[in-house]
């Protein structure tokens, strides 16, 4: 095996300049640590990582933490696009990335600060945690660095990244009042999820500045599911049928809500309207393709590890991003 003496004796330099070149120092000079480096791919050296995280304390490796995955959720690719966009950027930046799971069960068994150290990563970034989940006092007030995706909870060691969901909410109930729309429901996730509640108050800001009065009779959860969205909007059709229109916080949910319109023998937009919010891949090409609300997943990931990293390198920087979201006008919404 190559080591950093072979690649000294090589470069006719010391053994601590090969180190600080290999790792980034800037107290290298440039043409030496080109030098250096030429020559360690020639030599085809690989480090010892085992050993240099004995010496730094860190194994240069992020944490993914996933809640409750489950395969009912396998159409939603929401959290197969942000495991993308982390794995990329963390990539770029020269670290490893480890999935781990975790589950109301587990986490009686089992700390956040356990579950960490035995996966032997640097800092987490966790997607999925409901605002009831035992983890999250824990977790603002650990000292392992750590991103939240869609919770907006800040500490020490703590960021977020999200997007906008109140003006994401509050653009689709938008277009259906502007669509002439006034009976208008809605299909939430639950009351457990950050994002639901914003979603929420952007839906009742729309009625709200459109001076349509807030039902929440019409607000139902459907647990982010296909099934909860299916139920959910069979209810509404039963017992409210004057009901136009139909919000959806998801598109898991939305698909769920066609299927439920055409159980009761109604069509969709012709009957009633359905908007949902995501974009994931499969509303483009359902019938009528979906309404909804984009939300940027890819960049959700890749500014979560790119938080992270910076966190642990110490930079100076903002440990929370909004990014915007865009409304997807297809065929599911009609004008009345």
């Amino acid at each position: 095996m190559v080591t950093i003496k072979d690649i000294a004796k090589a470069a006719s330099v010391s053994v601590t300049t090969v180190s600080r070149a290999l790792n980034g120092y800037d107290d290298v000079n440039e043409g030496t640590r080109l030098k250096i480096k030429t020559i360690a791919d020639q030599l085809g050296y690989s480090p010892n990582m085992a050993a240099r995280s004995l010496i730094s304390k860190k194994t240069k490796t992020l944490g993914l933490l996933l809640s409750n995955v489950t395969r009912d959720s396998s159409k939603d690719n929401i959290a197969f696009e942000v495991l993308c966009g982390i794995n990329d950027r963390s990539g770029e930046l020269d670290y490893d990335l480890v999935l781990f799971s975790t589950t109301p069960q587990k986490q009686k068994v089992k700390s956040y600060k356990t579950l960490c150290q035995e996966r032997g990563v640097d800092g987490v970034i966790i997607m999925g945690i409901r605002l009831d989940d035992p983890y999250l006092e824990e977790i603002v007030s650990s000292d392992i660095p750590c991103v939240l995706i869609d919770i907006t909870l800040q500490g020490p060691n703590v960021g977020y990244v999200t997007s906008d969901n109140t003006t994401g909410a509050l653009a689709a109930t938008n277009h259906l009042l502007e669509s002439g729309h006034r009976q208008i429901a809605m299909i939430n996730g639950h009351e457990q999820a950050a994002v639901s509640l914003l979603r929420l108050e952007g839906y009742r800001q729309a009625l709200q500045n459109s001076s349509v009065p807030f039902d929440e009779t019409l607000v139902l959860n459907g647990s982010f599911s296909e099934h909860g969205g299916r139920e959910a909007a069979r209810q509404i059709l039963s017992s409210r049928p004057e009901v136009t229109a139909i919000f959806c916080s998801s598109d898991l949910m939305a698909l769920g809500a066609l299927q439920g319109v055409k159980d009761m023998g109604k069509k969709v937009p012709d009957d009633i309207s359905i908007i949902g919010f995501d974009n994931i891949d499969l509303t483009a090409y359902c019938t009528p393709a979906l309404t909804t609300v984009h939300q940027h997943k890819y960049e959700l990931g890749s500014q979560a590890a790119q938080i992270l990293i910076e966190m642990l390198e110490g930079k100076e920087i903002i440990h929370h991003v909004m990014l915007g979201t865009e409304l997807m006008i297809r065929d599911s919404v009609r004008s009345i």
